[in-house]
């Protein structure tokens, strides 16, 4: 990994986080909202969900404006609804439970449908699910709900590795094991898959997230389901770390059952975790992805990706405000780092660039739970294929999200 002063930033970090251990424990715990459900339970661990009657609807709203400044050229101030997402929620039966997402982004220039899954629990230890999906790809993907983050943008990791927010039509099992004292859950599902977009698109270099389209919820564009996995351990109190995988063929290598080209498939890896330190609370994913290409494509493409996020959150201050008994204002940092292209060049032995690190400082109100007010600085660093003179860029944004 070629990032030396994002390590080092991560290292100091974690020594600051230790060093003030001794006085977190002497502190209040940290935020109510921190205190969630398994990562897996992250789609029904909304506060609609258990209202009066048979069927309960609710949702997000979040909107943010930002001053970006890169290399000292900006565009000025923009103001940004970002999303409003409708939940719909149902108990079927005793054991059958229902729940859709419809997202409309920066107002309704892009409405799509995030979730519609059916849950079928034959024991709490496997349920069988179906529909459009969220592939547990880490934890992110999952749980990704913008109430739930401190932070305006979402970790580079989770959008440039991860392709978050990925949703698919497929099926799998999933269930919770709970030995005393711990937690275990897994999630296995088969899905449709990314397609041709990967390369080749309009970024100019290999990104998953291209590789979403409007067709994957209809059919697979070869025929070749992609698989992904997660096996998680939480403890009451403490935190929850998980293992994930994502693997399928990409390609569309035939055509009307006929082979026109090599399959070539990608796989990612993950690795996420959360950890209560006091009132201080850490969350971060880890993601390695390798996409197989064509020759002439392994250096301009980028055939491996790695990056991480770091996140942590400590409450500072309990105001005492009238009609807001839980307020409190949270002092926040991320640091992450995406290579979206880890190799060298086969000619010079030179390493080939295209990567990011940024850290970001910010501040978050919390007048109740599941409503945030969030003021982030960001500053950030980037080189381009050929590791030239690196990009600077500076961002204040502010934000807020709540659910409805």
């Amino acid at each position: 990994m070629r990032a030396p002063s994002a390590t080092r930033a991560l290292l100091a970090a974690a020594v600051l986080l230790c060093a003030s251990t001794s006085v977190a424990r002497a502190q209040a715990p940290a935020s109510a909202d921190t205190v969630r459900r398994p990562v897996q339970e992250g789609i029904f661990d909304r506060p609609f969900i258990g209202s009066v009657g048979r069927t309960a609807i609710g949702g997000y709203v979040e909107g943010n404006t930002a001053y970006v400044s890169e290399d000292g050229v900006s565009e000025g101030l923009s103001l940004q609804l970002r999303r409003f997402n409708i939940f719909l929620f149902s108990t079927i039966g005793t054991r059958i439970r229902f729940i859709s997402e419809l997202e409309f982004e920066d107002g309704t220039e892009e409405i799509a449908l995030e979730t519609a899954l059916i849950d079928v629990q034959l024991t709490p230890s496997f349920v069988v699910r179906a529909g459009i999906i969220l592939p547990p790809i880490g934890a992110f993907n999952v749980n990704h709900d913008s109430p739930r983050w401190n932070f305006v943008d979402r970790p580079l990791v989770s959008t440039e590795i991860i392709p978050a927010t990925l949703s698919e039509a497929g099926f799998g099992v999933h269930g919770r094991l709970a030995p005393p004292g711990f937690g275990l859950t897994y999630d296995l599902y088969a899905t449709n898959g990314l397609g041709d977009g990967v390369i080749l698109n309009a970024t100019g270099r290999t990104r998953l997230a291209e590789g979403r389209s409007e067709e994957r919820f209809a059919e697979d564009n070869n025929g070749s389901p992609a698989f992904s996995g997660r096996l998680a351990a939480q403890r009451q109190g403490l935190g929850e770390f998980g293992l994930s995988f994502y693997t399928g063929i990409y390609n569309s290598y035939r055509i009307e059952g006929e082979v026109v080209d090599d399959a070539r498939r990608l796989t990612i890896g993950a690795a996420d975790g959360s950890l209560a330190l006091g009132p201080v609370e850490l969350r971060g994913e880890l993601a390695i992805a390798s996409i197989q290409l064509p020759a002439d494509l392994r250096e301009s493409q980028g055939a491996r990706q790695f990056g991480w996020h770091l996140d942590a959150n400590m409450p500072v201050w309990r105001p005492r405000l009238r009609g807001f008994p839980d307020a409190h204002l949270d002092a926040d940092l991320r640091l992450e780092y995406v290579d979206l292209n880890r190799g060298r060049f086969t000619t010079t032995g030179a390493p080939i660039g295209d990567d990011i690190a940024a850290v970001v400082l910010g501040a978050s109100f919390h007048p109740a739970a599941g409503t945030v007010f969030k003021l982030n600085y960001r500053r950030q660093r980037s080189h381009d294929l050929l590791r030239n003179a690196a990009s600077q860029l500076g961002a204040v944004h502010v934000g807020f999200a709540t659910y409805f």
